[in-house]
């Protein structure tokens, strides 16, 4: 491995962090992850992630 790759993990692969959306939001993503067969978390991780990775 090398030293990156290290600095990438976590010593859990998963963090809670809560967050308070606006109502008409949060049903646009329960309407959307039950239209595409996904879980609300499913549809929130990739979003900020593909939002996180235009940013670069």
């Amino acid at each position: 491995m090398t030293e990156e790759s290290i600095a990438d993990e976590c010593s859990d692969p998963t963090q809670t962090l809560s967050i308070e959306l606006p109502c008409q939001m949060v049903e646009r993503i329960e309407r959307y992850a039950k239209e595409n067969g996904a879980t609300v978390a499913g549809v929130m991780i990739e979003a900020l992630d593909n939002f996180l990775r235009m940013q670069r």
